[in-house]
């Protein structure tokens, strides 16, 4: 008994020995990190001026479905509105582009840019690629 109680030890020893050794070839989590684009809209000089409702409605109406263009396009990672705050921040996007001009290009193809409904500040974030975040554009039925 005391040579099978031994054994598995052993084995249990070895096994965890295994599963503790480093992969070389293994990327440490910082090398994984990329550039994105956070993009803070906030509240425009034209804003409280475009009163007429069929108006803001054709400029929201094409903001979302500019939104929606650039995410199956694989460009906007994230975005969402902010709730009441103390700033003029309105909402946010998260975009996967090279370099703030793209950034900037993409971002003047909203309509509520373009109106002057929405100004923009435009920052680098950093991430890993991984769930909503990985590169390319999403996968059909998700």
């Amino acid at each position: 008994m005391k040579k099978i109680f031994t054994l598995i030890v052993s084995l249990l020893v070895i096994h965890q020995v295994g599963f503790c050794q480093k992969d070389s070839t293994a990327k440490k989590p910082e090398e994984k990190v990329r550039q994105f684009w956070l993009v803070i809209l906030k509240t425009g000089p034209k804003d409280a001026e475009i009163t007429d409702t069929t108006r803001r409605k054709e400029i929201f109406t094409g903001h979302f479905a500019n939104m929606e263009r650039l995410y199956n396009d694989g460009i906007l990672k994230a975005a969402g509105p902010f709730g009441k705050n103390d700033f003029t921040w309105r909402g946010l996007f998260i975009l996967d582009c090279k370099t703030k001009d793209d950034a900037e290009t993409y971002v003047k193809t909203d309509p509520a840019v373009a109106a002057g409904v929405f100004i923009v500040d435009i920052v680098p974030w950093y991430s890993q690629p991984t769930g909503s975040f990985v590169p390319g554009s999403p996968k059909k039925g998700n």
